[in-house]
């Protein structure tokens, strides 16, 4: 069995394999960054209750129909074919739809309360020009919420971007919120955090655990638990000490 191919899909839904651009439930290896994803289209899913949203670079599904868990309308767009098809026949609600669009140019302006834009504004070349395309798709009293992984927690220190090939800038907390702030005019900004048994094992890797579990030949059997393990409730979003944070969230407003 690959261990890098979504299990256990429902019939007639065709899996998705990791390939280092999206991530995707589903495949037991990949349970951390799924849960670090999950944990963010949860709090936004919490505060888009009866409004008509768009999740742009909604990949393989799963965060809009989280988000249409709450909300009156959700559509999910991205321009992966593979990824667009799969959603389309995984997801299926009645007030969730699924569309092949780019992140440039799809949408009507004034049409949406929301606009969800998680872990992909790192990606594109004009993030301004993507920022002010979501401006103009509020209606009054919208929000757009971004997120991006941080810079200093991602990259070996010094290093101007990590070596994801598929990013093509990272930024630090300061950049990141001059960003958006360049388009929008109320902009705050929160960190995503360790919390509850992900804290306890940052703290024992900095005290060794590392050498200790290698030295026990304990390596796969305690990551094969582990890591599956891993909850939403192992991450937490603050305001303070974003530069330690592992991914940043924009919440901005005209």
């Amino acid at each position: 069995m690959n261990l890098y191919v979504q299990q256990n899909q429902p019939p007639g839904v065709p899996p998705l394999q990791l390939t280092g651009e999206r991530t995707l439930p589903d495949v037991p290896a990949e349970n951390y960054w799924f849960r670090r994803h999950l944990v963010v289209y949860e709090w936004i899913g919490a505060r888009v209750i009866g409004m008509r949203v768009l999740d742009m670079a909604c990949g393989e599904g799963y965060g809009s129909e989280v988000l249409s868990r709450s909300a009156t309308a959700v559509l999910g767009v991205d321009g992966n074919p593979e990824a667009h098809e799969h959603a389309r026949l995984r997801y299926v609600r009645q007030n969730l739809q699924f569309e092949w669009g780019a992140v440039e140019t799809y949408g009507e302006p004034g049409s949406l309360d929301a606009v969800v834009f998680l872990q992909t504004i790192e990606h594109v070349q004009d993030p301004v020009a993507v920022l002010e395309h979501f401006k103009s798709l509020l209606a009054p009293g919208g929000t757009v919420y971004v997120s991006t992984p941080n810079l200093l927690t991602l990259a070996p220190p010094g290093a101007a971007k990590s070596s994801n090939p598929w990013h093509v800038r990272e930024y630090r907390a300061a950049e990141f919120r001059e960003l958006c702030a360049t388009v929008f005019g109320e902009v705050e900004v929160l960190g995503l955090f360790h919390a509850r048994k992900l804290a306890v094992h940052a703290r024992a890797i900095d005290l060794g655990w590392d050498r200790v579990h290698k030295a026990l030949r304990v390596t796969k059997p305690f990551y094969d638990w582990f890591t599956p393990a891993i909850a939403t409730s192992d991450f937490a979003l603050r305001a303070e000490k974003l530069d330690a944070a592992l991914d940043f969230l924009a919440i901005c407003r005209v």
